[in-house]
């Protein structure tokens, strides 16, 4: 099964999400909360190749035994990534000293904001991530106080050694103030 592949083309969308609401966070006049943090996110591409690979992650994972699938399931909820009907989710914990310097963590630390433009609570800002694949983008954010976002992505990046274009439509939610199992992820 190649649910590597899998939780790498979930986590991306949830580390350039996490760029622009860090971006946010640090425009806007009130901090984000620490705690857990659920982003979520539904994706489109233009030849449909992400969607084929989380169709087959999806079918790979029905046909598992029943065992073997919560197994399978639980790994990746460690890992802070659940899939559902309506698109996927990412956990991820911010800690106190995040959420007082209004940062998010971006997952792989290769991702870099490149401009911002805010007019209230609705953040415009393009980003950069290193590869591989090289990937790059556009994102509007709505906040929605310290405990919620939502908006939408275009990204640009490599698919099987083709250009890819997806838009995604993203959300974020403050769950907790405690993280459970879930581990913050480092700069």
């Amino acid at each position: 099964m190649q649910f590597t592949r899998f939780t790498r083309i979930t986590r991306r969308p949830a580390a350039l999400a996490a760029v622009v609401i860090a971006t946010a966070g640090a425009t806007h006049a009130q901090n984000l909360k620490p705690g857990l943090w659920e982003h979520g996110f539904t994706m489109k591409s233009s030849s449909g190749e992400v969607e084929k690979s989380m169709a087959q992650a999806k079918a790979e994972m029905a046909r598992l035994p029943p065992d073997q699938r919560k197994m399978m399931e639980q790994m990746l909820a460690r890992q802070g990534v659940g899939m559902t009907p309506q698109g996927h989710t990412v956990r991820v914990c911010i800690t106190p000293e995040q959420a007082s310097r209004t940062e998010l963590p971006d997952g792989d630390g290769k991702c870099e904001q490149k401009s911002l433009q805010r007019s209230g609570g609705t953040i415009r800002t393009s980003f950069v991530c290193a590869g591989p694949p090289p990937t790059s983008g556009h994102s509007e954010i709505t906040l929605k106080g310290d405990t919620a976002y939502s908006g939408r992505s275009v990204v640009d990046t490599t698919v099987k050694g083709k250009p890819e274009r997806m838009t995604m439509d993203v959300t974020g939610k403050w769950l907790s103030a405690d993280c459970g199992n879930v581990k913050p992820i480092k700069r």
